[in-house]
């Protein structure tokens, strides 16, 4: 896999992040649907990857700043093809050193408390993010699940 910094003039990424809110509309009511769209994704603050092999996208991760020094997880998707074969930690692995390397002590994320998150949230933890409460401009939701992970050196 080959992880570069998003072409957001790629129409093939447009496609990708959209099966992306495709596969979340099913799970929550609007309000409780936390996924970026392309256009937000190319606001201040977020910085976005692509996971690429020879057959195209295959993973997308993001971080989006929250206040200094805490950046939040968003947009991580792994292509259904290839899930299980690594993709999502080498794109959080890639994520995570680059908030490192900027100085970012804290990375937390959103994820749904829903039976079809858990295998995220398991990943998750695998990773070492733990538990927490809301953060940002987030509010508690039945429907949503909070985790955080403080950043120490590599």
């Amino acid at each position: 896999m080959h992880i570069t910094r998003a072409d957001f003039s790629d129409p093939r990424l447009a496609a990708f992040l959209q099966a992306h809110l495709d596969d979340m509309e099913p799970t929550a009511p609007p309000e409780s649907r936390h996924a970026l769209d392309l256009t937000a994704l190319q606001g201040d603050g977020a910085r976005l990857w692509v996971g690429a092999d020879g057959d195209g996208i295959i993973g997308t991760v993001a971080l989006a700043a929250v206040s200094d020094g805490h950046e939040e997880l968003k947009s991580m998707r792994t292509e259904p093809r290839v899930r299980g074969t690594g993709v999502a930690t080498g794109l959080l692995a890639h994520a995570l050193d680059d908030a490192r390397r900027r100085g970012v002590s804290r990375v937390s994320l959103e994820t749904g408390s829903m039976e079809f998150f858990e295998p995220a949230r398991r990943f998750y933890a695998r990773s070492g993010f733990t538990p927490c409460e809301p953060f940002g401009s987030y509010v508690e939701d039945p429907l949503s699940r909070f985790m955080t992970l403080e950043l120490g050196p590599r």
